[in-house]
């Protein structure tokens, strides 16, 4: 289980229009990796967009956000085109980075159980550590939030 002053795990993974993302290659930014069940589906479209309406103001104090799911590039392709989201969307098809994580795992819904993405945020600071861990996430206020952590807001 990870906690804030740990190393982030390192990723290696495709990005919407099939670029590779390196999490080693973006070191010296702070990133916001925010972890997602879906595309296009109502609470993470809520929480996508939330970055989206807050992008110029993560992009003018240098914070890179990147969303990650399960779901392929082409699923991302059209979640970004449907809502302008202005930011990449990892596609970890191959469930590596949720398992690194650690927000793979038991859900429920409707009684029924089955294996899913966690919604959990992670901030990672320049030197790639994390320096924050959201478990809980208001999806309409995330952005917010995140700023806030990051003493921006």
């Amino acid at each position: 289980m990870l906690k804030e002053g740990d190393k982030a795990p390192d990723f290696n993974s495709k990005d919407q229009d099939g670029n590779t993302v390196k999490l080693k290659d973006l070191k010296g930014q702070r990133i916001v990796l925010y972890f997602y069940p879906k595309d296009d589906t109502p609470g993470c479209t809520k929480e996508a967009c939330s970055f989206r309406d807050a992008d110029d103001i993560y992009r003018s104090k240098g914070i890179k956000v990147l969303g990650v799911s399960t779901d392929d590039e082409k699923s991302h392709q059209k979640f970004i085109s449907k809502f302008q989201l202005p930011f990449d969307l990892l596609a970890d098809t191959d469930k590596k980075i949720v398992n690194d994580y650690g927000v793979w795992g038991e859900k429920s819904m409707y009684g029924k159980k089955y294996m899913g993405t966690n919604r959990k945020t992670f901030l990672i600071d320049e030197n790639g550590k994390i320096a924050k861990i959201f478990d809980k996430v208001d999806v309409a206020n995330h952005a917010d939030e995140v700023l806030a952590a990051f003493g921006e807001k």
